[in-house]
């Protein structure tokens, strides 16, 4: 039995797959987040800024991201699997191959357990408030 295409698919969506293809393949490769208004316009500005390297099959950068997205933060996402160029710079400003990685400001915070350990550790709030 075919899916009604008002209703979507088993999967909730009402994109035909051939439209959900092109809407993944024509995604940008650095996005700002979130997508939602903040209720304070003044946060987006205050504190460095947070930028985030991923990759689109990446259980750690969706937990990062929806941390981040939790505390009502904006970050710039820059996705390396879709660029070998930003991977190289990836590797260049972290040292590290793997994702994702995360900076605040100039800090090299690392990946999503180390967000998390500083979080935990209550140093993440004076890195965010723009102290190092």
């Amino acid at each position: 039995m075919a899916a009604d295409p008002a209703i979507g698919d088993r999967w909730g969506s009402g994109l035909e797959k051939s439209q959900a293809r092109t809407h993944i393949a024509t995604s940008p490769s650095r996005r700002k987040f979130p997508e939602f208004p903040l209720s304070d316009p003044s946060q987006a500005s205050a504190g460095p800024e947070i930028t985030l390297y991923t990759s689109a099959m990446c259980g750690y950068c969706v937990a990062a991201k929806n941390f981040l997205k939790s505390r009502g933060l904006q970050w710039n996402e820059v996705r390396i699997d879709t660029d070998p160029v930003l991977r190289e710079r990836m590797v260049a400003l972290a040292r590290r191959t793997s994702v994702p990685q995360i900076f605040i400001g100039q800090t090299h915070v690392g990946g999503y357990d180390d967000l998390m350990a500083l979080h935990r550790a209550g140093k993440l709030e004076p890195l965010l408030a723009g102290g190092a």
